[in-house]
């Protein structure tokens, strides 16, 4: 599943092919995605003016002149391609598809489907049932030591758990919950409410760090996740600890070896000799 940078990259992707320019043809190739699309969806679209492109958590915005704000997800596998020219080869996965007043072509390819798209008034978005409840942005200004300590106050989970919850911290999925516990020396088992002073500051500056070079490298492509080139991230080359499991630690200094843990059904990968 696409994370904070992965969903970034694709938004300051598209925000120079579609900031500012009008729909100018927009076609459904189906009538849904992970669910049905908004009625009228494609009519409502076109040949409406992209006032502004920005990133909520997992979901790319794009205020419209309307009042309306197009909510983008997108999913396991979901890719928005760009391209110019002429009409593109328009691939069997590619649900989506828009051109601009400028020429550029826009595809949403998504494979198995789990992306959404839905219409929602722009002041209104952040009550859509999907946002509402949402943490602070990671890289924002609302997100302190103070703020993540708050958050995490009472709560008996593992501090790992507690960074996939949105609710917490809005973005951040398992690779860079690992990562970021990796950076800041702290063990991805201790209780969440266990992680204050020290190790909150600790943390908040590692999550920061780690989602910044994610961003400067494009993301990262496991399997899924393209820029809107087509070119792959290349933030999977510089990981710590994620799916390193047997290598020697990366900090220097450390003798560790990685290994992997299973909490809440997915992986964790950490270096017990310097998290603690």
């Amino acid at each position: 599943m696409p994370e904070l940078p992965e969903v970034e990259t694709v938004m300051r992707g598209l925000t120079p092919r579609l900031e500012g320019r009008i729909l100018a043809h927009v076609e459904a190739r189906r009538p849904d995605l992970r669910w049905p699309l908004p009625d009228g969806f494609a009519g409502r679209l076109t040949g409406r003016r992209v006032v502004g492109l920005r990133r909520r958590a997992k979901y790319i915005l794009v205020d419209l002149d309307d009042g309306a704000c197009w909510m983008i997800h997108l999913g396991m596998s979901g890719r928005m391609l760009l391209s110019n020219g002429g009409d593109p080869a328009f691939e069997k996965h590619d649900h989506v598809v828009l051109r601009t007043d400028e020429g550029w072509w826009l595809r949403f390819n998504d494979a198995r489907r789990f992306g959404m798209m839905d219409l929602w008034p722009t002041a209104d978005v952040e009550n859509h049932r999907l946002l509402a409840g949402i943490g602070p942005e990671p890289l924002g200004n609302a997100f302190s030591a103070t703020a993540l300590e708050t958050a995490l106050e009472g709560r008996q989970t593992a501090i790992k758990a507690a960074l996939l919850d949105q609710r917490v911290v809005a973005g951040i999925g398992n690779i860079y919950a690992c990562e970021a516990l990796h950076r800041s020396g702290i063990a991805p088992k201790r209780l969440a409410l266990n992680v204050r002073g020290a190790r909150a500051d600790a943390l908040v500056s590692a999550i920061g760090a780690v989602l910044t070079d994610a961003i400067a490298a494009g993301g990262s492509s496991l399997r899924d996740h393209r820029q809107t080139s087509g070119e792959l991230g290349y933030f999977q080359h510089t990981f710590g600890v994620y799916d390193r499991e047997g290598q020697p630690c990366p900090k220097e200094g450390c003798r560790g070896t990685v290994q992997r843990i299973v909490q809440t059904g997915r992986s964790t990968f950490y270096c017990p000799s310097c998290q603690r």
